[in-house]
């Protein structure tokens, strides 16, 4: 689809779309409660919990918003940037080498590290 739609959008819809695509975590609070109400049905501690998904988005070759936010995550509830570096060692095998090497400056930029001479996010 290359041309763009013209679509009735109210304003309610429009401002929910603005602040999601400025990272507004109150326009995700509902997305914020089923969070946790996975993360207790999952039977996780919480710091684990974050560390599967921090694994999850790893496998999904996933956007860098999405690393910023559960880096920052992982690291509220207790996990250290070593389990982090952990996680990814542990997946590399089962996802692949280049989706591992693609979420490395990813995290590194969540943990607010900078990316070594030459490599960009």
């Amino acid at each position: 689809m290359n041309s763009t739609m013209n679509v009735d959008v109210d304003p309610q819809t429009r401002d929910a779309l603005s602040g999601l695509a400025l990272g507004d975590l109150a326009v995700l609070g509902e997305a914020l409660e089923l969070r946790e109400g996975a993360r207790e049905s999952s039977g996780l501690d919480p710091r684990s919990f974050a560390l599967v998904k921090i694994a999850a988005l790893v496998a999904l070759d996933s956007p860098p918003a999405s690393y910023m936010w559960q880096v920052s995550n992982a690291l509220d509830a207790g996990a250290t940037p070593k389990d982090i570096l952990g996680v990814l060692r542990a997946v590399a095998p089962q996802v692949g080498g280049p989706k591992a090497i693609s979420a490395a400056p990813e995290i590194m930029v969540a943990l607010g590290l900078s990316l070594p001479d030459g490599q960009e996010v």
